[in-house]
């Protein structure tokens, strides 16, 4: 018996919707395999992506400690007498932690030295031409006097530094901290030629700023004792600012 060709259209038919099945079947096969390569890499990426970010937290918490360790350390007991095994006892950390992110004294002493000076400078970051003279002088005021009284080692070891000859500061002393006070003494001789402040030597101002600021920390034995104290108690910071930033404003002309 001969087949029709209807039923010869039918058969072709489905072979055909078969071979589509087939298709759409691999199809989402391969499009499901990629999505899960896709997750997959994407899973990859966040965990080295975290497994970085916890490796620069605990780099950065390490170091942060190490600096405090060698802040009181080298106050204490000076350059020559503090040892990196004093260092790492006081930071509770292995030596040979001490000396991955530090290499050797020399280099973790000169880093201490440095991020007090960046901190103590940020103070004056913001500081431009067009800034209100009132407010960035009073903001350093108020600035400096809370690290004397919140950090007074960094204090201390900066002056020890300075009373030997600074021989670990003076390049950077002679650049950087140089062009520092020359762009801000520039900014506040602007000033005085705009009339908005009534001294004309920026640098002296500068220089009593420290000074006066400073000498909290550097002297607080002294201070302390005239006070007739044992040590600074909460209201003194205030009592300090509450003297000098009107003090040192009047004589700005403000």
């Amino acid at each position: 018996m001969a087949i029709s060709n209807t039923n010869k259209n039918d058969t072709t038919k489905s072979d055909t919707n078969k071979n589509d099945t087939t298709k759409k079947d691999t199809t989402g096969k391969d499009t499901a395999h990629n999505n899960d390569v896709n997750t997959a890499e994407s899973s990859e990426i966040l965990v080295e992506q975290n497994v970085q970010r916890n490796q620069q937290d605990i780099r950065a918490h390490n170091q942060a400690v190490i600096l405090a360790a060698a802040e009181e350390e080298f106050v204490l007991q000076g350059f020559r007498g503090a040892t990196m095994q004093g260092i790492a006892d006081r930071a509770e950390l292995p030596k040979a932690n001490i000396h991955y992110y530090f290499k050797n004294k020399k280099n973790l002493y000169q880093s201490v030295l440095h991020s007090i000076i960046q901190e103590w400078n940020e103070g004056l970051v913001t500081m431009t031409v067009e800034s209100d003279p009132k407010e960035v002088i009073e903001k350093f005021v108020r600035t400096k006097l809370h690290q004397a009284f919140a950090h007074p080692n960094q204090h201390k070891l900066f002056a020890l530094e300075v009373i030997g000859g600074a021989p670990h500061l003076h390049d950077f002393m002679s650049t950087t901290m140089q062009e520092w006070a020359v762009d801000k003494a520039q900014v506040m001789k602007t000033w005085y030629e705009q009339g908005k402040i009534g001294v004309s030597d920026p640098l002296q101002l500068l220089i009593l700023i420290w000074a006066t600021t400073q000498r909290y920390a550097e002297f607080e034995t002294e201070i302390v004792g005239l006070m007739g104290k044992d040590k600074y108690d909460k209201q003194d910071e205030a009592r300090a600012a509450d003297f000098l930033v009107p003090f040192i404003l009047r004589g700005c002309g403000l």
